[in-house]
């Protein structure tokens, strides 16, 4: 379970699926234990054992009243100073070298009374099997402290067991307590500790099962985010275990598109509007890229990439980004604008062959390079606001799809000369 800082509200204790026997007791002991530096799920584990015990020396008052009513003052005292010793080192906990120090000292006493009061009772049988509550500090310290510390604690009970089992002839003795309530005693030394065992059994798993539950959130969580980085075919290579990630495409298509005037735009509004404005358009293109099933590269500054065929290889890769092009150049005509001027952008196309894998170890981000990147890059600064141009390469995959007009040959830099289309609509 991810560890958190300890709250500033008072009581303000998280619910975790405690059992309702127990969660009114852990409101209140929510703070008795608390150290500074404690996180939630360890103030949570010690205001749930300081329940438990809470419980058992609540019950033990009983114990002792009715063993006082039948003149046992002696197995009496044992259950009434346990209660009156519990609440007394709660009141005193942090005199306590340390928390682990009193969790100890109360298992010792779950542990060792129960098997004293067998001993003032006389036996296994005339006491009722009050030695069963014994068994409850194992349990205990499985769950609050852990599996090895409780096994430890499993085999002084046993120890206890055959202690009793030794000295049960020396011990045997006629009983103050009548046979009949000897007999409910078994049902209540019985069924007691089982209550309050079945109660730390459903906090162990309640509290597993929120953590499961935690952590399978906080693991959807993680997985959006890389989905939001990285598309999903890369993600999962990467989740499997597969730290580098390139591949070569022999045919893809691949749109940028800039805003014409930016330097101007950025100082006509100010900050706040600006990423206002750009997260508006850019979150518009983002669903358009979702709706063609297209893979956005990144965003720089008023200039957005995106790519056709990566990561997965499609037959139409110029036929999917070129209506995606077309749309993102109506809406962009019919978009009203909160600047002086209507925002205008240029789009261009090219195809061809390229390399896509992952950039970064710590920081991961999904890249596309080759020849037909950088054309179409050099083609931006080239395009006509309002309009999508496209290459020669893009203009053959188009042709039987796409209504284009001639541009004509431009001179585009580290290129030479280049023909070029305009991208007008699909033909019916």
């Amino acid at each position: 379970m991810a560890e958190t800082h300890i709250p500033t509200q008072e009581n303000a204790a998280p619910r975790l699926g405690m059992p309702a026997l127990f969660g009114r007791l852990e409101r209140l002991l929510w703070n008795v234990a608390a150290e500074p530096g404690d996180t939630d799920e360890t103030r949570l584990q010690k205001a749930s054992f300081l329940a438990a015990m809470s419980l058992v020396a609540t019950l033990a008052v009983l114990w002792g009243v009715i063993y006082l009513l039948f003149g046992a003052v002696v197995a009496a005292a044992i259950p009434l100073s346990y209660t009156v010793v519990f609440f007394l080192s709660l009141g005193t906990i942090k005199l306590f070298p340390s928390y682990a120090a009193f969790r100890t000292f109360q298992l010792f006493l779950m542990l060792f009374l129960p098997f004293l009061l067998m001993l003032a009772l006389g036996g296994f049988v005339t006491s009722s099997a009050v030695i069963t509550w014994s068994l409850l500090a194992p349990l205990a310290a499985v769950l609050f402290t852990g599996p090895r510390q409780g096994l430890l604690w499993f085999a002084a009970f046993v120890l206890l067991l055959v202690l009793g089992v030794v000295l049960e002839p020396v011990m045997q003795r006629e009983s103050e307590i009548p046979l009949v309530v000897r007999n409910i005693f078994f049902a209540m030394n019985l069924g007691a500790p089982s209550l309050t065992a079945i109660g730390l059994v459903l906090y162990f798993f309640s509290q597993r099962n929120a953590a499961l539950a935690a952590l399978l959130k906080e693991q959807a969580k993680s997985e959006q985010l890389l989905l939001n980085v990285l598309p999903k075919e890369i993600a999962e290579q990467l989740k499997n275990g597969q730290s580098t990630v390139a591949e070569d495409f022999e045919a893809v298509s691949v749109l940028f598109a800039d805003i014409v005037g930016s330097t101007g735009l950025a100082m006509e509004l100010p900050p706040q509007q600006l990423v206002d404005t750009l997260n508006e358009l850019f979150s518009k293109f983002d669903s358009m890229v979702e709706k063609y099933g297209l893979e956005k590269i990144r965003t720089m500054g008023d200039s957005y990439m995106v790519a056709s065929g990566v990561p997965k290889p499609r037959e139409d890769h110029a036929q999917a980004l070129a209506s995606m092009a077309l749309e993102m150049r109506d809406y962009l005509l019919a978009c009203p604008s909160n600047t002086k001027e209507p925002l205008q952008f240029r789009i261009d196309i090219n195809s061809g062959p390229a390399i896509a894998g992952i950039i970064g170890h710590t920081k991961f981000h999904y890249d596309i390079w080759g020849d037909a990147v950088n054309t179409a890059s050099r083609m931006e600064s080239h395009g006509v606001p309002g309009r999508v141009q496209i290459s020669q390469a893009t203009y053959e995959l188009l042709k039987d799809d796409f209504t284009c007009e001639p541009r004509g040959v431009i001179d585009i830099k580290g290129k030479d000369e280049m023909e070029t289309w305009f991208l007008e609509v699909p033909l019916t």
